[in-house]
């Protein structure tokens, strides 16, 4: 049995802390991969304007190029609609069978988001689809809302303070991101001008 772990997210931009989080639930969880799934149209994101998702996609590349056990998918981007975690799961699940691969699926996903399972779409199904990884983030007190340990692992990563907010307002700002992101991911965004403020 195939163990994936599957991290799912906005990646505008993807940056060291999304990494780490990878990286420490793969060895933690004895994880033979981790797959990268950059959503498509993030329905949590409606209220603000999301980078397009090929720049998404490709900044994932470039970050998960130095470790041969994350790989990045396009599944969420190739779907047409919103994108659901539910439909990001089930889609997966059918493409290992179609492979003929045996394989458990891994979900991970900050210890906050995960309070706030109960408000995701087909919630019902998630936990039946994959284990789902919980991992801190900086200040974010863990509290076990009470999932069995047969549906949830929870695990602490090293703290780094680092969110895409910030490294989207850092842009705009003039300020330098690196060190925050992969050097690969700072020199796409500053070729392709991401982030930077429209003139008024």
């Amino acid at each position: 049995m195939r163990r994936v772990g599957v991290m799912g997210g906005t990646f505008d931009p993807v940056h060291h802390g999304h990494l780490v989080a990878a990286s420490e639930a793969a060895h933690r969880c004895n994880l033979d991969e981790v797959l990268f799934v950059p959503a498509g149209q993030p329905w949590q994101k409606s209220d603000r304007v999301v980078t397009a998702a090929e720049d998404r996609y490709l900044m994932t590349v470039i970050a998960t190029t130095d470790d041969p056990r994350f790989s990045v998918s396009r599944v969420d981007i190739d779907r047409p609609g919103p994108t659901y975690t539910v439909d990001t799961l089930r889609d997966l699940t059918s493409y290992y069978a179609a492979a003929g691969i045996e394989a458990s699926l891994f979900f991970i996903t900050g210890a906050d988001a995960l309070a706030e399972i109960a408000s995701w779409y087909e919630s019902a199904d998630l936990l039946a689809l994959a284990h789902f990884i919980a991992v801190t983030r900086p200040g974010h007190v863990l509290v076990d809302p009470g999932f069995s340990a047969e549906s949830v692992t929870f695990i602490e990563i090293p703290a780094l303070d680092v969110s895409s907010t910030d490294c989207r307002a850092r842009v705009a700002e003039g300020a330098p991101i690196r060190y925050l992101v992969p050097e690969g991911v700072r020199e796409y965004i500053a070729k392709r001008n991401l982030y930077v403020r429209a003139e008024s």
